[in-house]
């Protein structure tokens, strides 16, 4: 049986159609997912929208909707946006979905009746867009200090997850887990300033708007977000609080890797497992707190008005342009930056240049020396080995640094084949080989390892850049592409007759 890798992406809110921060995050999980597919994992991908909240009522008002029609006009957005990056997920979720409602009550109750829920009133300093109390000494200039608005005094009637109570025990969880939390920066960020200082009880309920989930036995209290959202991972494998959960829930759970973003880190890594082990349920087995692609310097924010979307990019320099730019300038640890002149750098120098012009010469080549069919006539020589040696190392280091979530590393560790493709055509020279008659079986060696080098990258890169890759194996014209080809050099068919030469890339002239 394979093994099974469960990733998810935190539920996008609907509050607003996604930026390109908001969809680096679906991209850099589809890569990892279809990693792990070509490696034989049976994978589960989870992603979907987050539906409930006073910020929804309010905009749904503004708009003059229903906060149904409201959720339902943004939902459709990001999932069209999911799906025009060419995302792969399994099961796209939403919270309005009445199952995951009735589940969501049934794990409040059992919550309650367990005694990790009690009635109280709260008195704090309530931030509406970030749907967040905070007390003042939390506070930056007298501001929200998770998006820097101002806050309002708020009081009211709620119920309260008894966090507290469990705040030692995640305390050394953590510590006996070092991978838990990656990467560790985060970590020790959520270790020092919320769990380490003790944790406060945590508002579960609300009264003050009713677009929520109701508390089945206090009328007028809707579930507050934090057991609503993140239910959503459980609660659409088919959990049950009250009795047998699903074969679904019980084949893929726990998951694998919940990729996040930085900045609702701390709800995933102190609210999320404090109520996995409540209920007794295993927690995941990590959770990435990915760094944000910044706007130059800035974070993308409608009020700095520097806002990119992906579908405008898209329109302009095609899916899988975008696709490598997120994967590829997104560092492990620290945030990324998208500027248009960097986009257009990226695309230049390496899919135009060192991926397209390598496979246009070696197509080139291939069919003005040999009408396009490609032989291995086995005529080596030492030169050769460099590159074979290159090539067949690449999976292994790939592989390694995708269990790690170095994911621009792995694009790194294909694109340094091409590279070194590249120079072997420089080295082998074949335009000078193709003047000499006897040295023709050589002429076929050097194209032909030319074209495996290529099919290798090509597997490779189905993870990151899928409609490329394919449109690759099309002009090579081989069906070789799966993970077990990559484990020796020489897979790619002797005698194939090659497909049409096809621009993959071209260079953009742009004046910005």
């Amino acid at each position: 049986m394979n093994k099974k890798f469960y990733i998810s992406t935190a539920i996008a809110y609907t509050s607003a159609k996604p930026h390109l921060g908001n969809t680096y995050e679906i991209v850099l999980a589809d890569a990892i997912a279809r990693f792990k597919r070509l490696e034989g994992y049976d994978v589960y991908f989870q992603t979907g929208t987050d539906e409930h909240g006073e910020k929804i009522e309010m905009k749904a008002h503004e708009a003059e909707l229903t906060c149904q029609e409201y959720v339902d006009n943004i939902a459709g957005l990001i999932k069209n946006i999911w799906d025009l990056m060419n995302t792969s997920y399994d099961k796209f979720v939403r919270t309005t979905n009445q199952e995951h409602e009735k589940i969501v009550q049934r794990i409040f109750t059992k919550l309650y009746e367990q005694g990790d829920i009690y009635k109280g009133e709260y008195k704090g300093l309530y931030c509406t867009p970030c749907e967040s109390f905070w007390t003042n000494s939390q506070l930056i200039d007298g501001k929200c200090p998770d998006c820097g608005r101002e806050v309002k005094e708020a009081t009211e009637e709620a119920y309260f997850f008894k966090m507290s109570k469990y705040s030692k025990w995640l305390e050394e969880y953590i510590e006996s887990h070092p991978h838990f939390i990656e990467p560790e920066a985060r970590k020790n960020e959520i270790m020092n300033n919320f769990i380490k200082p003790g944790l406060q009880d945590l508002c579960v309920s609300r009264t003050s708007f009713t677009w929520g989930i109701p508390v089945t036995f206090d009328q007028g209290h809707v579930i507050y977000v934090w057991i609503d959202a993140l239910s959503n991972y459980i609660t659409f494998l088919g959990y049950n609080p009250d009795g047998e959960s699903s074969l679904e829930f019980n084949k893929y759970w726990p998951c694998d890797v919940h990729l996040i973003g930085k900045d609702i880190l701390r709800f995933h890594t102190i609210y999320w497992p404090i109520i996995l082990h409540a209920l007794g349920i295993e927690l995941p087995k990590q959770i990435f707190g990915h760094p944000w692609l910044l706007f130059g310097t800035d974070k993308m924010s409608k009020s700095k008005g520097n806002i990119v979307y992906a579908d405008d990019l898209v329109k302009e320099y095609g899916v899988d342009a975008i696709r490598y730019y997120m994967l590829h300038e997104m560092p492990f640890a620290s945030d990324g930056t998208f500027t248009k002149e960097l986009l257009i750098e990226s695309i230049n120098s390496n899919l135009a240049n060192t991926l397209g012009n390598l496979v246009n010469r070696t197509m080139g080549m291939a069919e003005k020396y040999f009408d396009g069919v490609i032989t291995d006539t086995k005529c080596r020589e030492e030169i050769d080995q460099s590159l074979i040696a290159l090539v067949e190392s690449t999976p292994a280091k790939v592989t390694k640094a995708m269990d790690n979530l170095h994911v621009a590393d792995a694009l790194d560790y294909v694109f340094d084949i091409f590279r070194r493709a590249n120079k072997y055509i420089d080295e082998t020279s074949p335009w000078a080989l193709a003047k000499d008659e006897s040295k023709k079986d050589r002429l076929n060696t050097v194209i032909y390892n030319l074209m495996e080098t290529i099919r290798y990258g090509a597997v490779l890169l189905q993870a990151f850049i899928p409609a490329t890759a394919e449109k690759i194996f099309k002009q090579i014209n081989t069906e070789e592409k799966s993970f077990p080809t990559l484990d020796k050099f020489g897979y790619f068919k002797s005698g194939t007759k090659i497909g049409q030469k096809e621009v993959l890339f071209n260079r953009i002239e742009e004046k910005i």
